[in-house]
């Protein structure tokens, strides 16, 4: 986490509070490209759609998630850039597609019955959860993924997965994140 950069000199005058006010600012604004760049979008603008297209709290959404609501609240402020648990992000990116087919405004069973099925799910990261895994080592042939790594990674997993992938290796492995990224961002493609 970046230390905050404070005024030297001064005692702390009204100066010292505008320069660490701006330090602030330019730090959180550098973390939500950051995290535009691990998800595509600020979790505070996926976090906002989510809440207000399902009609909920954050701290409910939270609880969907299996996060505390303190830590997604510093994720959607920033100061927090990264989500620690593949899980926590897999269950984000579900509900995200899901709510994305339902037809909005849902009923509020719609909803419940929605949150539920997204906090009951397990990820199980040596296989799908909804389809059993192919085998380790199977090749898929490049015409039927469209011959594109990211068409070719859709075949292999579920977006879901590929998201979690991607934020475990961005900040190791920036380039293959970028392409789980595109995979994970672009199911039908």
């Amino acid at each position: 986490m970046p230390v905050f950069p404070f005024a030297h000199g001064d005692g702390g005058g009204p100066a010292s509070i505008l320069g660490m006010a701006d330090a602030t600012g330019s730090w959180l604004i550098d973390n939500r490209e950051r995290q535009r760049r691990l998800y595509g979008a600020p979790l505070g603008e996926r976090v906002r759609r989510l809440t207000g297209a399902l009609g909920i709290s954050q701290a409910r959404l939270a609880r969907t998630l299996g996060i505390s609501p303190a830590m997604l609240s510093q994720l959607v402020s920033a100061r927090r850039v990264k989500i620690g648990d593949p899980a926590v992000l897999a269950r984000m990116l579900l509900l995200d597609q899901r709510c994305h087919r339902m037809r909005l405004p849902a009923s509020r069973a719609a909803v419940d019955e929605l949150l539920a099925e997204v906090a009951e799910t397990h990820w199980h990261w040596n296989g799908r959860p909804a389809q059993r895994p192919r085998p380790l080592g199977h090749r898929v042939p490049r015409d039927e993924g469209g011959g594109t790594a990211a068409a070719v990674l859709r075949g292999v997993a579920e977006p879901a997965r590929l998201a979690a992938a991607a934020a475990a290796l961005g900040p190791t492995f920036p380039e293959l994140a970028e392409i789980l990224r595109q995979a994970a961002s672009r199911p039908g493609a």
